[in-house]
C-alpha cells in the first residue's frame, strides 16, 4: 500500500495560508515550505515582511523558499540580500528571468558565488535548465524548480523533460530538482518515479493526499454511489 511516510521524494508544502503553513509544518512527511507572491496575494497578506517573519519564527527546522517580487534585476540582489538575512534555512526564490524576457543568470551566479542558498523559479525547458546549472555555485545548496504542470497544461507530458532535467543538473551535487505547480496526487508519485528530489504540493493537494493515498478503490466506489444518493435524496429530486 502506497503511503506519504514511504516516499523518496521530499513533500514541500506549497502555500500563503498561516495555519496551514504551520500545520502542515508539523507533520513529519512535510520536509520544507514554500510559497510565492500570488499564493500570498490571494491569502490576502499585505505586508510581505511581517508574514514571512511571522511565520519564521515556528518555521526554524525546515528549509522554506521565499520569492523576491521586483521586476529591476540590480534590485533582486537587495531584495534577496535582505530576504536571506531572515533565517538560516530561507531559500531566497529567484525567477530564471524578470517580466521583460531579461535573464537572471548573471545574478544567480552571483548570488551562488556569495553563499544565498537559491530556488531557482518559474524554468519550463531544458534550455532554461542548462543555464542554471552552468550558473549555480557546487558548493552551496539550492534547488531547481521546474513547472512541470504547467508542462503538461500545454499537452505535453512533463516526465521525459524531467528526467533530462536531472542529468542536466547531475554535475551539482547540492541541487535538488523541484516539481512545481502540482496538480494532482498522481503528480507526487510521478515525481518519486522521475527521480525528482522534492515536490511542492498546495495545501489542498496535500490534504486529499493524506485523506486518498493507499484507498481501495471498490471502497471510493461505493463511497462515490452512496454521494450520489445521498446528494439526490437531499436535493429532492423526483421522477
Amino acid at each position: 500500500m502506497k503511503s506519504l511516510n514511504d516516499l523518496k521524494v521530499q513533500l514541500y508544502a506549497d502555500g500563503a495560508d498561516k495555519a496551514g503553513i504551520l500545520d502542515l509544518y508539523a507533520k513529519p512527511y512535510i520536509k520544507g515550505l514554500t510559497t510565492n507572491p500570488t499564493l500570498m496575494k490571494k491569502a490576502g497578506i499585505k505586508d510581505y515582511e511581517a508574514f514571512a517573519r511571522d511565520i519564521l519564527q515556528t518555521v526554524t527546522a525546515k528549509p522554506i523558499s521565499l520569492e523576491v517580487f521586483t521586476d529591476d534585476i540590480a534590485d533582486m540582489k537587495r531584495q534577496a540580500a535582505k530576504i536571506k538575512s531572515w533565517g538560516a534555512n530561507v531559500y531566497v526564490k529567484i525567477p530564471i528571468t524578470n517580466s521583460k524576457g531579461e535573464s537572471c543568470l548573471p545574478l544567480i551566479k552571483e548570488l551562488g558565488q556569495e553563499g544565498v542558498k537559491l530556488n531557482v523559479t518559474a524554468l519550463l525547458t531544458l534550455a532554461q535548465v542548462r543555464g542554471v546549472a552552468a550558473s549555480l555555485n557546487p558548493a552551496v545548496p539550492s534547488v531547481v524548480s521546474v513547472f512541470a504542470g504547467r508542462i503538461a497544461d500545454t499537452g505535453v507530458d512533463p516526465m521525459p523533460l524531467m528526467r533530462a532535467c536531472g542529468a542536466l543538473l547531475e554535475g551539482q551535487p547540492k541541487a535538488e530538482l523541484l516539481w512545481a505547480s502540482t496538480r494532482e496526487v498522481l503528480n507526487i508519485f510521478q515525481a518519486e518515479e522521475c527521480g525528482c528530489a522534492i515536490i511542492t504540493v498546495p495545501h489542498d493537494i496535500l490534504a486529499k493526499a493524506a485523506k486518498m493515498v493507499g484507498q481501495d478503490l471498490a471502497a471510493v466506489s461505493l463511497d462515490t454511489v452512496k454521494m450520489f444518493l445521498k446528494d439526490s435524496t437531499e436535493a429532492g429530486f423526483k421522477l
